[in-house]
C-alpha cells in the first residue's frame, strides 16, 4: 500500500511530493499461516547481526545495527515496528528469547532499542549482507553527507548501493511526521524497513520508507543512526 506524503518546510532541504511506501506491509505483522510455516524446522539462532530478524508476538522487525553501553548490548530497530512489543525472540516460533524493548520513539522519530538479555547468543558488531554474501564489520557511526556513497540491506530486496541525495528531510506518515531523515538513490520495497544503511564500515542509518520500487526505480529514506546512539547513550562496535 502506498500513500502520498509531503515534506514539510520545517527542517527540510528537499521540498517535493513523495509517495512513501510503508515498508512494513506484509512483513512486520505476520499472518497466522506465515507464522506457522516458519515454525517448521526452525533452528535457534547462534548469532544476531544487523540485517537479521527479531520476533515478538505477531511482529517481525529487522535489526539495523547492534550497539552497546558498557557491557550491555542492544539492537537498534524501527520505532513503528517495535511499538507495542515487549519481549523479543531469535526465532519465529518464539522459543529463543533474546531481549526486551528498552525504548521506542515514534512519531517525530522512527527508532527503538532492544536490550539483549540472552548471553548464550552472540551479537556481533557487523551486518549480514544476505544469504551466501558474507558480512560487513561496522566499526563506527557518522552523519550522512550529500553525495556520499551508501549501501543498504533490505530483508526483501537484499544488498544495494547508491548515493546520499538529501539530508534533514521530513516525511509524514499517517500516524505522524518524522523529521531529520536522509534520502538515497537506492530502491527498496515492502518488508525492507529497519534494514541497515552504511558506507564501508561506517553506520549511517536504518531504512524507514521509500518512493517507487526496485522494478521502475525509486528512493529510500532513513533514520540517521547517530541520533539513535545519542538518544540512548550507545555506540556501535
Amino acid at each position: 500500500m502506498s500513500r502520498t506524503r509531503r515534506e514539510r518546510p520545517l527542517r527540510t532541504v528537499v521540498r517535493a511530493v513523495v509517495v512513501l511506501v510503508l515498508l512494513f506491509a506484509g512483513s512486520a505483522t505476520m499472518g497466522t499461516a506465515a507464522h506457522a510455516g516458519e515454525r517448521t524446522g526452525q533452528r535457534a539462532a547462534v548469532a544476531v547481526r544487523g540485517g537479521d530478524s527479531l520476533y515478538s508476538a505477531g511482529t517481525r522487525c529487522t535489526v539495523g545495527f547492534n550497539a552497546r553501553s558498557g557491557s550491555t548490548l542492544y539492537a537498534l530497530v524501527s520505532g513503528r515496528c517495535a511499538q507495542g512489543a515487549r519481549t523479543w525472540y531469535a526465532d519465529a516460533a518464539l522459543t529463543v528469547a533474546v531481549g526486551v524493548t528498552a525504548g521506542v520513539s515514534f512519531p517525530g522519530n522512527d527508532y527503538a532499542s532492544v536490550r539483549y538479555t540472552n548471553t548464550s547468543i552472540a551479537y556481533p558488531g557487523e551486518v549480514s549482507l544476505g544469504p551466501d554474501t558474507g558480512t560487513r564489520d561496522i566499526t563506527h557511526a557518522a552523519n550522512p553527507v550529500v553525495g556520499q556513497s551508501v549501501c543498504h540491506v533490505g530483508r526483501v530486496t537484499g544488498y544495494h548501493c547508491g548515493t546520499v541525495q538529501a539530508v534533514n528531510v521530513t516525511i509524514n506518515y499517517g500516524g505522524g511526521a518524522v523529521y531529520g531523515l536522509f534520502r538515497s538513490t537506492i530502491c527498496s520495497e515492502p518488508g525492507d524497513a529497519g534494514g541497515p544503511a552504511f558506507s564501508g564500515g561506517t553506520a549511517l542509518g536504518i531504512i524507514v520508507g521509500s518512493s517507487g520500487n526496485c522494478s521502475s526505480g525509486g528512493h529510500t529514506y532513513y533514520q540517521p543512526v547517530t541520533e539513535l546512539l545519542s538518544a540512548y547513550g550507545l555506540s556501535v562496535y
